[in-house]
């Protein structure tokens, strides 16, 4: 994420008939919160173009609800991105156990993004929830440009610092899976992003674990002596 944790009323005396007039300053009107949905619909097929799919390497597919109401630049930003192909490989770079899981730099160093230019804080009023998905950023609060992450448990402590766009609908076990580590020794990759509506079908998961599992020395002594 980039992480580097951080009315008055004016009185106006009463003018004489003969005086003339006096005009009244005028307060600056405060604009009343835009009270934001809290409502995050679960189902997949509804508004597609709103939903990420993520194909990890550890074997499942992790669905997330984008919302625009929330974050209209951000969601605009991530749906971009995905439809270019810009997060498939991207490892999880960034994984704190009982925190949150961050990619979205395709250096894998944490200092990278796309090139694109960097988003204007668009802090709301959802909370980071587990399963809330974020933008990362540095100290300045308009730096997000392409890295988010992923909640595992609530942290408020980030409500209003950082933009919150989405939340995993789907796979939540699968993004309990991700590697530890900053970064992992054996890093959790984005095989595939996407959106609902492009309907992309997931990897062969079961090939891809196959192909990932190691060799055990009774299975290389079997090998020889066949």
């Amino acid at each position: 994420m980039k992480f580097r944790l951080p009315l008055t009323t004016l009185m106006m005396g009463v003018a004489l008939v003969a005086s003339p007039a006096i005009a009244k300053k005028k307060e600056p009107v405060t604009p009343a919160p835009v009270a934001l949905p809290t409502f995050v619909d679960p189902d997949p097929t509804h508004d597609p173009d709103n939903v990420l799919n993520l194909d990890l390497s550890d074997g499942g597919r992790v669905v997330i609800r984008l919302m625009p109401a929330w974050a209209p630049h951000h969601v605009e930003r991530i749906e971009s991105l995905a439809k270019q192909g810009f997060y498939n490989g991207q490892i999880f770079h960034r994984v704190i156990d009982g925190f949150m899981a961050q990619t979205g730099d395709p250096t894998g160093t944490g200092q990278g993004g796309s090139d694109l230019p960097d988003l204007k804080a668009e802090f709301n009023s959802m909370p980071h929830l587990r399963g809330t998905v974020s933008m990362a950023r540095t100290n300045d609060p308009d730096s997000a440009n392409s890295q988010f992450f992923i909640v595992f448990y609530p942290r408020f402590a980030l409500d209003r610092k950082y933009t919150v766009f989405g939340r995993v609908i789907s796979g939540m076990e699968y993004v309990d899976k991700i590697q530890r580590g900053e970064p992992p020794e054996h890093p959790t990759k984005i095989v595939q992003a996407s959106l609902a509506s492009q309907q992309l079908p997931p990897p062969d998961f079961a090939a891809m674990q196959a192909a990932s599992t190691p060799i055990t020395a009774d299975q290389l002594s079997n090998s020889k002596s066949n």
